[in-house]
């Protein structure tokens, strides 16, 4: 009898790379400060492009960016950050590589006010996962309330590269919501851990 395959979301079926990351790792909720900047950082550098030309480049970005340490990414220089600029390992923004600095500075004045970034952000959703029951790809929504309020207020706090479409993206990364569809096989396991 031959093996049944694993029923996955669509989106994640072009790469190996990309199916482990489903797999491993998107809408698993998460609760450690560093994951959250490294989230941040890379749904920043998304922007206007597909998750998997950023997946490619992860390494390349865990390198150029300290390991995701917003403590030592505050601290980089202009020399640092065009030195980073040169770096093939990731895209060569300007405004995406100077906004991560920017944005570890602002990180670390929410991490200070709240005690943790993670505190901070799970209260948009009162700490606790959105469960949706989506059946198909088309009806996952690009943005929600929670998403437009959390970049509302990351904006107002002086973030950049985190418009409603980029945050609502690291509330699926980071287990904020659970958009596995209903009949993935991590949608019952992302649930049941939650």
């Amino acid at each position: 009898m031959a093996k049944k395959e694993k029923v996955r979301c669509a989106w994640c079926l072009k790469f190996d790379q990309y199916i482990q990351y489903h797999d491993e790792e998107w809408g698993v909720p998460v609760h450690d400060d560093q994951t959250h900047f490294e989230f941040l950082i890379l749904e920043g550098a998304q922007a206007g492009l597909s998750w998997s030309t950023i997946l490619k480049k992860r390494e390349g970005y865990r390198e150029a960016f300290a390991n995701f340490d917003p403590q030592k990414v505050a601290r980089f220089t202009e020399i640092r950050l065009e030195k980073i600029l040169l770096d093939p390992g990731i895209i060569r923004n300007r405004l995406k590589v100077y906004a991560a600095v920017n944005n570890a500075k602002c990180f670390l004045a929410v991490q200070k006010e709240f005690g943790s970034f993670d505190k901070y952000i799970w209260s948009f959703v009162n700490h606790k996962p959105i469960i949706n029951k989506w059946k198909s790809l088309s009806e996952v929504p690009a943005t929600t309330k929670e998403s437009d309020a959390l970049s509302k207020d990351l904006i107002k706090r002086g973030f950049k590269f985190v418009g409603s479409t980029v945050i609502y993206a690291h509330m699926q990364a980071c287990g904020l919501v659970n958009d596995h569809l209903v009949d993935c096989w991590r949608y019952k396991s992302v649930y049941t851990a939650q």
